[in-house]
């Protein structure tokens, strides 16, 4: 409905620039070669179709609205997810967030940023979904800071996770940890409908919640871990699938982005440099760009 509106509305405008266009050569031509009583007549003819045109011009100059992106710095106030040896992952996630947003605010004039958070506060996964859908958002970016357990320190590298049932392995783990935020609520089993976090035994209703919007989501996901390999420099460990709550009740395109691993000290070490965060959001901002630009180039 929404690309038909604009398609329709784009369409007036360039009708109503052409009849007006028209209206000049004719009013021209009449007004060197016919009397003035005749022009009288044409006059009239013409400001009538003015009437009718002119509310078109006004309706397709506003009807274009912003494309709205939430960005969600992961975590954050009493839940500081995951933990370097001097960095925190909530802490992470807001600096690259903000760096993203403002990016797109000042280098896209089409879109608009909101934030599920600009400071460090808590909010639980289902609110963050909350403020994506009460928007009308058409993108969800949920970013993070990755981790492994001990013994497994070399592991470096970025992700980027879409919804999804393929929850073997390190997938698994992983949707484990960002999805154990649920158990600092007190009420969790009835605000999340009993949904256990540690168990195995993800219903698979979870990506059904998001299949509509898969293949965009896909999309994105590619290409942040495109930007990142080839703009920003860093190891891509690739797309990846996984039943997360924070892109569960999400109506949009969304992905989840794990930054790097604060349990490498190098990588640690890089995520705290300010020059690094710029090439991360950078990385995204491009991303984002490039996806916005796909939609609008296919419709």
């Amino acid at each position: 409905m929404k690309d038909m509106f604009f398609t329709e509305t784009k369409g007036f405008f360039a009708l109503w620039k052409k009849f007006r266009f028209l209206c000049k050569g004719i009013l021209i031509t009449i007004s060197m070669r016919t009397k003035v009583k005749n022009n009288r007549v044409v006059l009239l003819v013409l400001f009538f179709a003015l009437i009718v045109f002119a509310p078109y011009q006004g309706v397709s100059q506003a009807a274009k609205p912003k494309f709205k992106v939430v960005i969600d710095p992961g975590h954050g106030g009493k839940d500081s997810g995951t933990r370097g040896k001097n960095l925190l992952e909530k802490d992470v996630a807001l600096a690259v967030s903000l760096k993203v947003g403002k990016y797109l605010n000042e280098l896209l004039d089409n879109v608009e940023v909101i934030y599920t958070r600009k400071t460090d506060d808590y909010s639980h996964p289902k609110v963050r979904a909350i403020i994506a859908n009460d928007a009308n958002a058409d993108l969800f970016v949920s970013i993070h800071a990755n981790a492994m357990p001990p013994g497994n320190e070399d592991v470096y590298g970025t992700e980027t996770f879409v919804m999804g049932v393929k929850n073997e392995g390190r997938n698994f783990e992983v949707a484990k940890r960002e999805n154990s935020v649920i158990l600092l609520e007190e009420d969790y089993k009835e605000k999340y409908q009993g949904f256990d976090p540690t168990s195995p035994e993800v219903n698979i209703a979870f990506s059904i919640m998001q299949e509509a919007y898969q293949e965009n989501s896909i999309l994105l996901a590619q290409n942040v871990e495109d930007q990142f390999s080839k703009r920003a420099g860093r190891k891509s460990r690739g797309v990846k699938q996984s039943s997360l709550w924070v892109l569960w009740n999400t109506s949009m395109p969304s992905v989840l982005i794990e930054l790097g691993y604060l349990t490498n000290l190098k990588e640690e070490r890089e995520l705290g440099s300010a020059e690094v965060q710029d090439y991360l959001a950078s990385a995204i901002y491009r991303a984002i760009r490039d996806y916005i630009n796909y939609l609008e180039s296919t419709r």
